[in-house]
């Protein structure tokens, strides 16, 4: 489980719950006992759980998790349970299925890439970059993990990937062994990761002996032809496929040899099937 502070739960919830419920209040039954379920209508995988039933558990109710993060569940099944006062109810009800909708499709995409992948080769890993929607990566973090997948990179400070962006600001440009020296020195601990744009590229970063070259919007042909010379010029780098990579195209990216494939697209997923029963009791 990846842990929320308070701050980004309140944030949450105050994005739609600062001033209370208007209808809740002017109906008059805040203070009723109530029950609420959060039902997955689709079979598939789940994520946001855990941070569903902190969110409740914040409005003061008593919440039973049924079914953990990463779960595989079928339709129809009931997800958590929370009791409480009908106003606290009401006030976690969207918050509450926003996060379970949105952390479900994430992990559930991803879940389908990596089956799509793993039947074809079951070594198959793919990561998720840090370009997730803006103000969700906590959520996105945590759903990428549910769904099977890793991270490519949660920041800039706990990886070192070489871009062209970078290259131009260096003296030598086009020394790409330099660069590959001088960023194994500066971080002893971290595999050096280079980004590649064309074929030409790709082979000076191989010869610079970058420990993962990153072929970005290669075609699974060109991806197979480079893996081809790989094994000549720098037989203990890894190529990875990154841009463009979706659930639609993972499949000749693993056939063309790509064992390591990095995506933005499950960040985009539709959101899961959330349906929310309130009722008193």
């Amino acid at each position: 489980m990846f842990y929320l502070s308070d701050a980004e739960l309140d944030k949450l919830l105050l994005d739609d719950i600062a001033y209370g419920d208007l209808t809740t209040r002017a109906l008059g039954f805040g203070r009723q006992a109530g029950k609420m379920t959060f039902c997955c209508q689709k079979a598939g995988r789940v994520s946001g759980v855990a941070i569903a039933a902190r969110l409740l558990q914040k409005l003061g109710l008593e919440v039973v998790i049924q079914e953990q993060d990463g779960a595989d569940v079928n339709a129809e099944t009931v997800l958590l349970t929370a009791f409480g006062q009908a106003e606290n109810l009401h006030q976690g009800w969207k918050v509450a299925q926003n996060v379970l909708e949105w952390c479900s499709g994430v992990a559930q995409y991803m879940a389908q890439m990596l089956a799509s992948a793993h039947e074809i080769n079951p070594l198959v890993q793919i990561a998720c970059t840090r370009k997730s929607i803006p103000g969700t990566k906590s959520l996105a973090i945590a759903a990428v993990i549910d769904g099977g997948g890793i991270l490519h990179r949660a920041g800039t400070a706990e990886s070192v990937l070489l871009f062209a962006n970078h290259r131009h600001f260096y003296a030598q440009p086009d020394d790409w062994a330099a660069m590959v020296t001088r960023l194994k020195y500066a971080a002893p601990e971290k595999k050096i990761i280079v980004e590649a744009d064309n074929i030409e590229e790709a082979f000076a970063a191989l010869a610079a002996q970058a420990d993962i070259v990153q072929l970005d919007k290669f075609t699974p042909e060109e991806f197979a032809m480079v893996l081809a010379k790989q094994q000549i010029l720098a037989p203990m780098s890894l190529l990875s496929a990154a841009g463009g990579v979706t659930l639609l195209n993972i499949a000749e990216y693993v056939r063309a040899g790509a064992q390591l494939l990095v995506t933005s697209a499950p960040y985009y997923a539709p959101p899961a099937d959330i349906k929310v029963k309130l009722q008193p009791v």
